[in-house]
């Protein structure tokens, strides 16, 4: 019997804690539902938390994130962030460079075009990585060059190259504003099948129910608000949705 086919857009930022958790999660539901005759097909998009700012501005994250919420806001922020990290075994920084990622978004586009989902995955991970473990800018020209050489998408040179051209630029600035269009406020955001929208930084749990529901495998519960990152602050709760 053919696997059946689950096509995921997953609607992210990189600078969003929310969404390298919820990336990790749904690694992880991938990995305990490979016994289930699915064949998951995960196309990531991009969204712009920080669409004001200039291409290749940095500001010091912390007096952001200090200045948008206050001491005692950011503490729960924090605490909350942390918890969730540690769960899924990823180290989420609130300090160091906060950036636009414009360019990094074009990146990961072209990964997918050139290696499909498992470049885009690897490339995206390592983004992550650099982003909130170890606080670095993800839009500086010579990171970015070197990320995609090491990472097999193209040479450095081409990379330079291909991030000081306008390559992507127009698509990515449509995808993104698509998805406010479609009423995407907050990311997390994943859209499965074309059907049905899940909201927030779900856990594995959430996504291996939805995936056994689709293997005609087991039922599917209401599922519960999770937090997002949005214009308006990071986390923040959102009704996370399964519909038609």
């Amino acid at each position: 019997m053919q696997p059946r086919v689950v096509s995921l857009v997953v609607i992210s930022d990189m600078t969003c804690p929310w969404c390298y958790i919820g990336q990790r999660e749904l690694q992880k539901a991938l990995e305990e539902v490979a016994d289930c005759g699915l064949t998951v097909k995960i196309d990531h998009r991009p969204f712009l938390l920080h669409p004001t700012m200039e291409e290749g501005q940095v500001v010091d994250r912390a007096t952001f994130y200090h200045d948008k919420f206050g001491v005692e806001k950011l503490k729960q922020i924090k605490e909350m962030v942390t918890t969730r990290a540690e769960e899924v075994g990823v180290k989420v920084s609130f300090e160091g460079e906060l950036c636009q990622t414009i360019r990094a978004h074009r990146l990961v586009r072209k990964a997918f075009d050139v290696g499909g989902q498992e470049l885009q995955d690897k490339l995206l991970e390592s983004l992550f990585f650099t982003y909130f473990t170890e606080g670095k800018s993800i839009s500086d020209y010579d990171y970015l060059s070197d990320l995609a050489e090491s990472e097999g998408v193209m040479t450095k040179d081409e990379a330079l190259e291909f991030l000081k051209s306008d390559e992507y630029r127009e698509e990515i600035e449509s995808m993104a504003n698509e998805a406010r269009k479609k009423g995407v406020t907050g990311v997390p955001f994943t859209i499965i099948n074309g059907k049905w929208a899940v909201s927030g930084g779900q856990t594995s749990d959430v996504y291996v129910q939805i995936f056994r529901k689709l293997a005609g495998k087991g039922p599917l519960h209401p599922i519960s608000a999770a937090p997002i990152c949005s214009d308006g602050g990071c986390p923040m709760a959102a009704a996370a949705t399964v519909k038609a």
